[in-house]
């Protein structure tokens, strides 16, 4: 197995945490002795935090299936709530935890992570999952966790295109509005407000709040979550539409970006043994998918900026601000 490997990476590997604990002095003939329990809440904030903003965007799309398409000041609404969550590395982030999140909830898997660090100590353990994310989907259980990481975030995606195309079908329609085909002379207001970078907390109600801990708790993809502000249960048999939907029926996972999540998920259930902060904020950081919304600002701004009727608003909306996050936040290699 990948037991080699890991003691040769530990020789060369002396310091991957200069503040971390030192290794448990166990020798490689001792027993492995498991130690599979539930991580303390408090161990578990910052992936929590970050995944509640995940989940508080899907909350935004969720609301955007029904919101009126009336007027010039629905299509700023719309633009504004989808892009607040655009700047720098917020989704990026808040998208790893809550998929790290759903991966946790693999008992197998987590017991054989622990299983490793018991044995080799747990610091050996981090510098196998950091120096090399896709190194967690070699765990014998880790197929189960990736399928049900893959499968939760194609559901989220499929709502994303079904919003996109919403917003894609209106921007046909309004062509006979008289007020969608106005000339507006907003379009310095518009990219400002669009490219504004806003890292405070998004204040959601307690009930919405309530429905993203009980999504935790169940392992739901976040698109599960909310209908218009409540937790709705999973219809499983969605599922193969769904994925037809998102168009991507074959699955060709990127083992690197699939491995980050899935270390996030390792190093959260060895945050009892030692100190895990520094590794998983590093791992929860995806310079591919952050290169990949960054483009998506771009496209957007650029879309504004060409367009001179509202209608226009909605197709980039629909392009840039929903299509292009999908295919950022895929999990097939290419994706980004």
């Amino acid at each position: 197995m990948f037991t080699s490997w890991l003691a040769a990476l530990v020789l060369t590997t002396a310091q991957v945490q200069d503040s971390a604990a030192p290794a448990d002095d166990a020798t490689p003939d001792a027993a492995p002795q498991l130690q599979l329990q539930a991580a303390p809440a408090e161990d578990t904030d910052m992936v929590r935090t970050s995944a509640r903003d995940y989940a508080a965007y899907h909350h935004t799309v969720s609301d955007l299936q029904e919101a009126p398409i009336g007027s010039a000041e629905d299509l700023d609404f719309a633009m504004d709530q989808l892009t607040r969550f655009y700047g720098e590395e917020r989704l990026v982030r808040a998208w790893i935890a809550y998929a790290a999140i759903v991966a946790a909830r693999h008992p197998e898997y987590i017991d054989e992570v622990r299983e490793l660090a018991d044995y080799y100590g747990p610091q050996a353990a981090i510098s196998g999952l950091m120096n090399d994310p896709a190194f967690a989907t070699s765990f014998g259980s880790a197929g189960d966790a990736q399928d049900s990481v893959i499968s939760a975030i194609d559901q989220d995606n499929a709502e994303i295109v079904g919003l996109s195309e919403r917003y894609r079908a209106a921007a046909y329609d309004l062509q006979s509005e008289r007020w969608a085909n106005r000339v507006y002379r907003d379009r310095q207001e518009r990219l400002a407000s669009i490219s504004a970078i806003d890292d405070s907390p998004i204040d959601l109600p307690e009930d919405v709040r309530l429905s993203m801990d009980s999504g935790f708790a169940a392992g739901l993809p976040a698109s599960a979550l909310f209908e218009h502000g409540t937790s709705t249960p999973v219809d499983e048999s969605l599922a193969p539409q769904l994925t037809l939907n998102v168009g991507r029926a074959a699955r060709n996972p990127d083992r690197e970006r699939i491995g980050r999540i899935l270390s996030v998920a390792a190093l959260q259930s060895l945050d009892g043994m030692t100190d895990t902060d520094a590794a998983i904020d590093y791992l929860l950081a995806d310079p591919a998918v952050e290169r990949c919304l960054a483009w998506v600002r771009l496209d957007l701004s650029q879309c504004v900026a060409a367009g001179h009727f509202k209608y226009e608003d909605s197709f980039c909306i629909a392009e840039h601000a929903l299509l292009d996050v999908s295919r950022c936040l895929a999990t097939e290699t290419g994706g980004d």
